[in-house]
């Protein structure tokens, strides 16, 4: 009896504590604001992005917009920034291109490396030491 009676407070005492720890983990603010930086970084990779390509109509999949079945996505804080990886193609007839882009702690362009064989942005790349570009 005294084994049942020890059992029902563990486990009473273990289901609040686990109620309380989820709790505190889901109203905590902390969270939502590294994610807002976040998507404010995606959202500024995203103009780099279009300047860079200069594509009437561009198709970008990243961190905020993922798609499992073009290849995975993400966004990685660095030092200094951000690293943030995707794909992007100009139009449906264009084969997904796949990137990698740093930003610095003011989310300007650090670095972008590209895997595309346009001859516009190997061009770009020559003038600029921030563009990588590979075929």
């Amino acid at each position: 009896m005294d084994h049942r009676i020890g059992r029902t407070v563990f486990a009473i005492v273990v289901g609040l504590l686990v109620a309380t720890v989820s709790y505190q983990w889901i109203s905590s603010p902390a969270g939502r604001e590294e994610r807002a930086i976040q998507v404010s970084a995606v959202a500024t990779s995203r103009l780099h992005l279009a300047a860079i390509v200069e594509a009437d109509s561009l198709e970008i999949v990243d961190p905020v917009s993922p798609n499992n079945k073009v290849g995975k996505v993400y966004i990685y804080p660095e030092s200094q920034g951000w690293a943030i990886s995707g794909y992007y193609r100009r139009n449906a007839d264009d084969p997904w291109h796949p990137y990698l882009m740093t930003l610095g702690a003011d989310q300007d362009l650090m670095q972008l490396k590209v895997r595309d064989g346009a001859r516009d942005l190997a061009e770009r790349a020559a003038r600029d030491p921030r563009l990588e570009i590979g075929p």
